[in-house]
């Protein structure tokens, strides 16, 4: 059963953006687990139990929006993890229409992809004021030299789309 949350706390909507296959589904299901861990208000929940939708399941990329929430010291928080893929963005839109602020998730191995600038002009177009980058997948990069290119062009994308690219914090 889900846990019934009394928003006590000051009420934040986030979500997590970005390229298809980049990780926003495994990065929600991370932020849940370490919460949980650190005996947060959160229910931990693995990448199977936010993905339900059958179709994500069978071709392995998220479709839907999938929505989870949970407690900081001091915010409660709501979370729409958004698909990636081109063919779903009209899903991506409901979600962030909504935010306070998005977790960018890149791939370092990848760096920005198509869906990653779309993302960022979307956030923008509908109004999301604060965005947050978290590199994923940085063990899968042997050169920190390509790390920190990867950084730079991710800050140079939300620069170009009127975000703080020099102050926004790159995890």
């Amino acid at each position: 059963m889900a846990e019934v949350f009394q928003r006590t706390k000051p009420h934040v909507n986030v979500g997590t953006i970005g390229h298809v296959d980049h990780g926003k589904t495994t990065t929600t299901a991370a932020i849940l687990s370490v919460l949980s861990a650190k005996g947060m208000k959160a229910q931990k929940k693995g990448v199977d139990d936010l993905d339900k939708a059958p179709e994500s399941k069978a071709r392995g990329i998220t479709i839907a929006t999938a929505h989870t929430e949970y407690e900081s010291d001091k915010r409660h928080y709501a979370h729409v993890d958004c698909p990636g893929h081109a063919d779903y963005i009209k899903n991506m839109i409901t979600g962030a229409a909504q935010m306070d602020g998005a977790i960018l998730v890149v791939s370092a191995a990848d760096g920005p992809m198509p869906q990653t600038r779309e993302h960022i002009l979307l956030a923008r177009q509908v109004g999301v004021p604060a965005v947050v980058v978290f590199l994923n997948k940085v063990d899968m990069v042997d050169d920190p030299e390509l790390i920190d290119l990867v950084e730079e062009e991710v800050r140079d994308l939300l620069k170009k789309y009127q975000y703080d690219g020099d102050k926004t914090p790159v995890i």
